[in-house]
């Protein structure tokens, strides 16, 4: 038996409790087919990166499973003949994870993850891309800079040899 991870995507407009009963469903035909299910996850309603049928979210879950070739063909059958399922998609891993799956990791740390909260007067005026401000390390003040080529006062003069 391998190990496989599947994600599915929901439609928006049904409940939480019944994506619970479609991952159960599944749940119940991977074990019927001789296979486990060892973690489920619900990510819960997000945003999609572009409309899927007519749908601008979607309810994420994930299923951690051990089971044969021919449980997942099952399963992936019964996937894509479900009306309420928009996409979904397995994938055969060398391990299954042990605890939460990086994407609850960072829905813990907050939406911005640990980046420190900054708005607009952080900044300074005209900081932002493309308004002046400060520099930062392109050299600062166009005065300052050197010429890309300097003569030097030992070299001889072009056009011949020095007397």
């Amino acid at each position: 038996m391998a190990f496989y991870e599947n994600v599915f995507i929901a439609r928006q407009d049904i409940s939480t409790t019944q994506v619970e009963a479609m991952a159960a469903q599944f749940t119940d035909i991977i074990k019927a087919q001789g296979g486990e299910v060892s973690k489920t996850e619900q990510w819960g309603l997000r945003n999609l990166s572009y409309r899927i049928k007519k749908n601008k979210k979607g309810h994420y879950v994930l299923l951690n499973i051990t089971a044969s070739g021919a449980a997942i063909a099952e399963m992936e059958r019964n996937m894509r003949i479900h009306e309420d399922i928009l996409r979904y998609l397995t994938v055969r891993v060398d391990k299954l994870e042990e605890g939460q799956s990086a994407i609850l990791q960072n829905k813990d740390r907050g939406e911005r993850g640990d980046r420190p909260e900054r708005g607009f007067g952080d900044r300074g005026f005209g900081g932002g891309r493309g308004f002046g401000g400060d520099r930062g390390d392109r050299g600062g003040d166009r005065g300052e800079r050197r010429p890309r080529f300097e003569r030097e006062e030992s070299a001889p003069a072009a056009g011949g040899e020095s007397a």
